[in-house]
């Protein structure tokens, strides 16, 4: 096996283990442009603390009953961010197992979003 298969191997592992295709914060910025909603699943006092402009909060461990209230994006682009990337993952796996066909992780999370110095807002 050469280095370069497995190197794809490893990529898939980790695709897997993200939840699928992730986007960066710039494609992420390009699909809310375009209509996408961004659920954040932090806990209440990290989205409080800083998110992303009409984000949709909706912790973690709400996300596996929130299909019925998420229902009108079913076919639409949606964007699970959390701080690293690892707890929206696994959200957007949730989601997908629901039947959400455009589901992307953001990749690097809000962490990532900082990195290229998008704004946040604080609060509700």
């Amino acid at each position: 096996m050469s280095w370069a298969s497995n190197t794809v191997t490893l990529d898939e592992v980790s695709r897997t283990r993200s939840g699928g295709q992730a986007v960066g914060p710039m494609d992420a910025v390009r699909l809310m442009n375009q209509g996408a909603l961004l659920v954040d699943v932090r806990s209440r006092e990290e989205f409080e603390g800083g998110h992303v402009l009409d984000a949709r909060h909706l912790p973690q461990e709400e996300v596996a009953g929130a299909a019925e209230s998420l229902k009108k994006y079913r076919d639409k682009p949606v964007i699970v961010c959390c701080e690293s990337g690892m707890r929206s993952g696994a959200a957007a796996r949730v989601l997908k197992a629901q039947g959400f066909a455009k589901v992307v992780n953001l990749r690097g999370g809000l962490a990532a979003w900082r990195t290229e110095n998008l704004p946040l807002v604080k609060g509700k």
